[in-house]
């Protein structure tokens, strides 16, 4: 609210005060004449007036909410707002602050928090034989606390942060055996991650599936942990603007060869021409995040082109939609949001749902050399699965 207009509430609500007050004191001092037997001597219709004083109950509230008034105004940021912050103040990441109605629910939100991480630690973290987490997280947040207070954080800071979130994966690893942290989790993830990741977390078109083996970032507990905390912006180009139409359906009838679902009966039969066509084309531009198998790389986010998982759906026309137009995805980080404790309970679920067996997948790649322009086929940027 700008100064005028808080200035002008403030003293229209001083006005209204004073004016309410003024007329009350006015007719408490006023004493008209009376009569004999108590009436003021007007008579309307046969009903006589008398002079009662106002009852002291009704008075005693009267005054009472205008002291109560001015009590709200000095403890309260009522008066000029922006001006006077009132007394009255709040806890919120350990420093004392003026009240308003955002500190006040981020520190109730912290006493709810603190709750919950008292549990965390000595049930959750007891029962998983994970107490040694503790040490970690307590360092983690002091880290946390000083990235948020400072202005200009340290160069190093995140680092030393990730580190932290790194090396709270072994007590991943032994939540996703506690039935306890898994029960609490999934409710978090229900509550959290279902809306793009379905209630049983095997995604929808455009969302990842949670519980197979296969990760743009690594399925890791630490990989798991950094896509929470930090998200993850992943994109396919588009490429029909640099390839053409043509290469466009070559590149795509190439990566189709390269997929554990050549021949698929809803694709047909692979025109063997544009395979050869497309070889080139993958292996001048697509090798490089995809790597020249297109088994893809976890560094680059860029997924495997070789088995039967796709994100936006593996039918010819979908994949040369995706090498057309590109795909664009985010997944927000939840550092924010949940917390450390809650994060590593939603991390400990998802980990105990992936599907974590060894898996290899025979495709046979043309020999064909290096030569022309093309992208990749799959693409995630939605998670990291």
């Amino acid at each position: 609210m700008t100064f005028f207009w808080s200035s002008w509430i403030t003293i229209l609500s001083f006005a209204c005060w004073l004016g309410i007050l003024g007329v009350l004191l006015m007719v408490l001092k006023y004493k008209p004449e009376v009569e004999d037997d108590g009436t003021t001597g007007h008579d309307y219709d046969g009903i006589r007036e008398y002079d009662k004083p106002l009852p002291k109950w009704w008075l005693v509230i009267f005054f009472g909410s205008i002291v109560w008034g001015i009590a709200y105004w000095v403890f309260f940021p009522a008066m000029f707002p922006g001006s006077w912050d009132g007394i009255a103040t709040v806890e919120v990441d350990g420093e004392t602050v003026a009240w308003t109605s955002r500190n006040e629910l981020n520190s109730e939100l912290e006493a709810n928090n603190k709750i919950f991480t008292d549990n965390f630690e000595k049930s959750i973290l007891a029962k998983a034989n994970a107490t040694n987490a503790t040490k970690t997280l307590n360092e983690l947040a002091d880290l946390q606390a000083t990235m948020r207070r400072s202005e200009s954080p340290p160069a190093d800071l995140q680092t030393q942060i990730d580190g932290k979130i790194a090396a709270l994966a072994p007590a991943i690893e032994k939540l996703a055996e506690n039935p306890s942290a898994l029960k609490v989790g999934s409710r978090l993830f229900l509550q959290n991650c279902s809306v793009c990741h379905g209630s049983n977390a095997k995604g929808a078109l455009g969302y990842p599936n949670l519980t197979d083996g296969d990760w743009l970032y690594g399925g890791d507990a630490s990989n798991l942990l950094a896509t929470l905390h930090n998200g993850r912006v992943g994109g396919m180009p588009a490429w029909r603007d640099q390839i053409g139409e043509e290469g466009v359906r070559a590149a795509s009838e190439y990566v189709l060869s390269l997929s554990a679902n050549n021949g698929d009966k809803d694709n047909g039969e692979l025109d063997k021409t544009l395979v050869a066509q497309g070889g080139p084309i993958f292996q001048q531009n697509c090798a490089l995040c995809h790597d020249k198998t297109g088994k893809g790389m976890i560094s680059a986010g860029a997924p495997n082109l070789t088995d039967q998982i796709w994100l936006y759906g593996g039918e010819r026309e979908t994949v040369r939609n995706t090498l057309r137009y590109g795909r664009a995805g985010v997944m927000p980080q939840w550092e924010d949001k949940l917390g450390n404790e809650r994060i590593m309970l939603v991390v400990a679920y998802v980990y105990s749902l992936s599907d974590r067996s060894t898996k290899t997948v025979k495709t046979t790649v043309p020999n064909i050399t290096a030569s022309a322009t093309a992208p990749v086929a799959k693409v995630e940027a939605s998670s990291d699965n």
